[in-house]
């Protein structure tokens, strides 16, 4: 059998989470569902069965997320294969077509495995078994294979996938007849007594040169510019940026309507060991074990009389109290609470829309800023002040950089910082501080094993961000 190569897409943003899932950390960053991450969750499911391992994971990303992805699959210990940089989001098309010309390169007679990075599996055997009976698939009729998942209920947040037949106890391979739109809650109850719809799960199992085919038949178009972008990529610290200009022709468009709705060679393995894409706090309410009641909790909560609903505390420090509460949500964070009716869940998003029309941060940027050497987070903002905390990985290192309006206090609280001002380089340990001059060329730096933690006080005319004129950047920033 040829080697199954998964492609991870993880460039998503999306809002229906929001305010724990925000533009600047969406969704499959977040542990939603226990400990880990959905991207972990993802990336550990497609390291494939123990007596099979699959390739390693190609990672289609952008800009903004290129150092999240790589911590945190470091951090469950994933090594990675190629990670892809798209200049812009161009939807899933473009994204699955440059991943099928990468691998075309790398091994011509490729499986490649196409997941979103933010979906919940629980099952990993169940889904791995699925996988193996969709390459047998491939194997015998080169059909280009997609997931659908056994509906449980009428679900009018999915799309559907209509079979030729109802699928066998087996779970074999069932060609694909036409997709169907989102449909209304009637059409829905009529679909799931059918039998022959399962809901589009939108994970996708073809062979390399099949998928290329594909495209060259039905969306020609997308065809030149994605492999002139593939072709013209630039390596930059262990990733391979697209090119933007090749890129910035692309068609902004899903593989359904470019590829799969057009092709006559595709097949469905039904799925029934659970699936969610959690798209909707009411979906995180189902995963998350609420009680007899149906209350779910997590974080520092206390409900009293409470039926059917969800109530998160993000915050150590914040204790969120819920009486009598019914089919309501509730997600707190230390800068926005989400206050809504369970039944108003998929309609979060026009929540952020309206946030963004008054032009509140909180629509799309969290308290807490990630950055290739670590994060942030502002304690205390005032006229002409800032108060941080600020974590540096061990081995990390901030940009040899200056400020035009603002001078800076630091206070090492854990671990110890290398300090750079002008020419002035020292050890700085816990309980010690430093002070940086407005202009210093000044640099902090983690030479330790373990997270250095300091307090930053600002102090100047101007605090933002873009104050920053950077001389040295270990990871190419501009």
């Amino acid at each position: 059998m040829s080697t199954i190569h998964p492609v991870i897409l993880c460039g998503g943003s999306g809002t229906r989470l929001w305010p724990l899932s925000r533009k600047s950390y969406p969704k499959q960053f977040v542990p939603l569902i226990g400990a880990n991450s959905l991207l972990q969750d993802c990336a550990d499911r497609l390291r494939g069965p123990a007596a099979s391992p699959y390739a390693k994971p190609l990672i289609l990303t952008n800009e903004a997320f290129r150092f999240i992805v790589t911590e945190q699959l470091s951090e469950i210990g994933v090594d990675p294969g190629p990670i892809l940089i798209e200049p812009d989001g161009r939807n899933t098309a473009p994204a699955v077509l440059a991943a099928a010309l990468y691998l075309s390169q790398v091994d011509p007679d490729a499986i490649m495995l196409v997941a979103p990075s933010d979906h919940v599996v629980p099952d990993t055997s169940a889904f791995h078994e699925a996988v193996a009976i969709g390459a047998d698939t491939i194997e015998q009729h080169q059909h280009l294979i997609t997931f659908g998942i056994t509906p449980d209920q009428p679900e009018t947040g999915y799309g559907y996938l209509k079979l030729n037949h109802a699928p066998d106890a087996g779970g074999a391979a069932v060609p694909l007849d036409h997709f169907v739109e989102k449909p209304d809650l009637e059409r829905a109850k009529a679909m799931v007594t059918d039998g022959s719809y399962l809901w589009n799960s939108g994970i996708f199992l073809f062979a390399v040169r099949d998928i290329i085919a594909a495209f060259e038949q039905h969306a020609p178009d997308l065809v030149e510019p994605v492999k002139a972008a593939v072709e013209n990529a630039k390596a930059d610290l262990g990733f391979l940026r697209l090119d933007p200009a090749a890129w910035d022709t692309v068609k902004d468009i899903s593989i359904d309507y470019a590829v799969m709705e057009r092709a006559a060679n595709l097949s469905v393995v039904p799925y029934a060991a659970g699936w969610s894409d959690v798209g909707s706090w009411s979906a995180v309410q189902e995963l998350s074990n609420p009680s007899d009641s149906g209350v779910a909790s997590t974080g520092e909560v206390t409900t009293i009389d409470c039926r059917n609903v969800l109530i998160r505390s993000e915050s150590p420090t914040q204790e969120v109290v819920a009486m009598g509460l019914e089919n309501m949500i509730a997600v707190a964070m230390p800068d926005a609470v989400l206050v809504a009716s369970m039944d108003k869940a998929q309609d979060v998003k026009q929540a952020v829309a309206a946030l963004k029309k008054k032009g509140a941060k909180q629509a799309e940027a969290l308290p807490v800023d990630h950055r290739p050497w670590g994060w942030f987070e502002s304690l205390v903002i005032g006229d002409r002040f800032q108060v941080k905390r600020i974590h540096v990985h061990p081995g990390a290192a901030l940009s040899l950089q200056s400020h035009h309006h603002r001078s800076e206090h630091w206070i090492v609280v854990e671990g110890t910082a290398k300090v750079t001002v002008d020419d002035d380089v020292r050890l700085v340990s816990e309980n010690e501080s430093v002070y940086i001059p407005l202009g210093a060329v000044h640099r902090m730096e983690n030479p330790g094993k373990v997270p250095m933690v300091l307090i930053e006080v600002q102090t100047g005319t101007y605090l933002g961000e873009d104050d920053i004129v950077r001389y040295e950047d270990v990871y190419a920033r501009s």
